[in-house]
């Protein structure tokens, strides 16, 4: 972790049209700021080197990016604690211990958690594939255990609807996401689990960590009920699941 070291694609363009993430993001900041920017984003996209370079004179560790970054492997990041240097008061690592804040739910209520599938980096999906949970062909579903499944008086495969109920300042607020694959999982009762982005709908803006700012997306309260809607495309997927 923390290596930096060039890549080069193996695939050839689909198309003499597509653009590289670089060339999207550069044309888009000279589309909107016009005069009003000191940065040649053109000249940067010329040779990626041009990229490297301000960030070598910006980032820690960073300097000497073009050569270095050619090395064999790369190079490593600076890492305080990998090196055991702790720029605090006391030289040392400081560690903070906090109360836990249990979540309570009421009846009819689990703890969503949303994370990724194998074929997939961040938020970019490269398959519909999970090899990691046995999923294949589709992402939309969501992970419980059997026994709150027989409670719940549904069934491996059914289509349900999430609500995530959240308090805030002004009031409560309801988040819906559409038809959910249910599938049977060895997760904690009352715990569920489903797939980001597709369910960074039921996570509120205002919902967010105190100190971090971060978006609640790992404890999301929500609700379930059988979907009535019907999705051509999505029966079409024919999500597979083999738990």
């Amino acid at each position: 972790m923390g290596i930096v070291h060039t890549s080069q694609g193996r695939l050839d363009p689909p198309s003499t049209d597509l653009l590289s993430e670089p060339a999207i993001v550069a044309q888009l900041a000279v589309a909107t700021l016009g005069a009003r920017t000191k940065v040649n984003w053109l000249h940067l996209i010329e040779d990626y080197d041009h990229i490297r370079e301000p960030i070598a004179q910006i980032v820690p560790g960073c300097a000497d990016m073009n050569r270095r970054v050619r090395q064999k492997a790369g190079f490593y990041l600076p890492n305080a604690a990998r090196e055991n240097n702790y720029e605090t008061k006391t030289g040392k690592a400081n560690f903070t211990v906090s109360p836990l804040e249990p979540i309570h739910l009421s009846e009819n209520q689990f703890l969503l958690t949303t994370l990724r599938s194998h074929d997939q980096f961040n938020t970019t999906i490269y398959g519909l594939d999970d090899r990691y949970r046995g999923i294949y062909n589709g992402r939309r579903v969501v992970f419980m255990n059997p026994q709150d499944i027989a409670a719940s008086g549904w069934k491996q495969g059914d289509y349900l609807d999430i609500t995530s109920h959240f308090a805030g300042s002004h009031g409560e607020e309801r988040r819906i996401a559409p038809r959910f694959l249910l599938v049977a999982y060895d997760i904690p009762r009352r715990c569920v689990a489903t797939y980001f982005p597709e369910a960074n709908v039921l996570v509120p803006i205002d919902s967010v960590a105190k100190i971090s700012n971060t978006p609640t997306s790992k404890a999301l309260i929500v609700s379930f009920a059988l979907s009535k809607a019907r999705d051509s495309v999505m029966e079409e997927e024919s999500i597979q699941a083999q738990v």
